[in-house]
């Protein structure tokens, strides 16, 4: 059921809504809330993640919010050069019940009006409009995240299924990004690198949370998967608990997840957007997502999780309910 849900999603994006099938998806992880970026980094990010996009043809995943790291790949989009140059796909996939104004988004073949201006005392978010599409999941929970990721890691391993180049049988490559974030962020960093083919992760350092301490412990990692000095261990946990407000228990959970990353740290790079307060002009991510969309091959993948119902419109919104 899964697997035919998923069909009718892609379905759904190739062929109602035009978007090219692409060479490579760029699913952008990082902080749901709002966060700042240094200006020399925010503009690292936005040149290379453009160029990447634009050079390879690529998809861009995030989750679609007019807040945190959404907001930022937004921003990205909206500095572009010019509007004529290639077309950028950017699908966000929040769940439907962190939504503010649902009922604008509500209706059947019409143009609907949405107002992206948020109250700022709700707790709700409202969608990005840099975005180009958006796939909403709804699992009935209201205010809660978590149940779009399930969608969203299917998304992309269907996607990395589909052939790029027939002759060759090569799929379509997968590239985890990551800025700032929480625990939730580290945890998807451990699903991709173990997963069969494992997904490439880059993580931009220096953009606080989750990114520092994966790019941290990286570099306190030998080749074996082992931190380099027994030190470093306390001092990785002190940055858990103090970084993410977690008790002894959570944190050296988390820290166990990232000694099991590190054991795929081959699939781990780091971005160093500063080198002695000068800016790398041409943000090494972008030659990163060439060089990922010249050598992937192709490899299957399974999942048991199940979409158990889709209701598809045709415009550049879908709504999933979820099970």
């Amino acid at each position: 059921m899964y697997f035919c849900a998923i069909m009718l999603l892609m379905h759904l994006m190739v062929k109602e809504w035009q978007m090219e099938l692409p060479k490579l998806v760029i699913s952008v992880h990082g902080g749901i809330q709002n966060f700042k970026l240094p200006s020399k980094i925010k503009q690292v990010f936005c040149k290379g993640l453009v160029k990447a996009a634009e050079t390879t043809g690529a998809w861009i995943f995030t989750e679609g919010i007019n807040s945190g790291v959404s907001k930022h790949v937004g921003d990205a989009l909206k500095g572009r050069a010019s509007p004529h140059l290639r077309k950028i796909f950017a699908v966000g996939i929040p769940p439907w019940g962190v939504i503010e104004n649902q009922s604008d988004l509500i209706g059947k073949d019409v143009v609907c009006l949405y107002q992206t201006l948020g109250n700022p005392l709700s707790k709700l978010s409202t969608l990005n409009s840099m975005h180009s599409h958006f796939l909403m999941a709804d699992d009935g929970t209201v205010g809660k995240y978590g149940n779009e990721m399930m969608l969203r890691r299917n998304l992309e391993k269907y996607i990395s299924l589909q052939k790029i180049h027939t002759r060759m049988g090569q799929g379509v490559p997968v590239v985890g990004l990551v800025v700032e974030g929480g625990p939730s962020v580290i945890l998807m960093v451990w699903e991709y690198v173990r997963a069969s083919p494992a997904v490439p992760v880059v993580v931009y350092e220096g953009t606080g949370r989750a990114a520092d301490i994966l790019a941290f412990t990286h570099k306190h990692t030998g080749d074996t998967g082992n931190i380099n000095e027994g030190k470093k261990d306390g001092r990785i946990l002190v940055m858990i608990q103090n970084t993410f407000s977690l008790g002894q228990k959570q944190s050296s959970h988390l820290f166990h997840i990232l000694v099991e990353c590190m054991e795929h740290r081959d699939s781990v790079s780091g971005v160093h957007a500063l080198n002695s307060g000068c800016l790398h002009l041409l943000l090494p991510f972008s030659l990163f997502a060439v060089s990922v969309v010249g050598c992937h091959g192709h490899s299957s993948c399974r999942s048991n999780d199940v979409i158990s119902k889709i209701r598809l419109h045709k415009g550049a919104c879908a709504y999933l309910y979820m099970e």
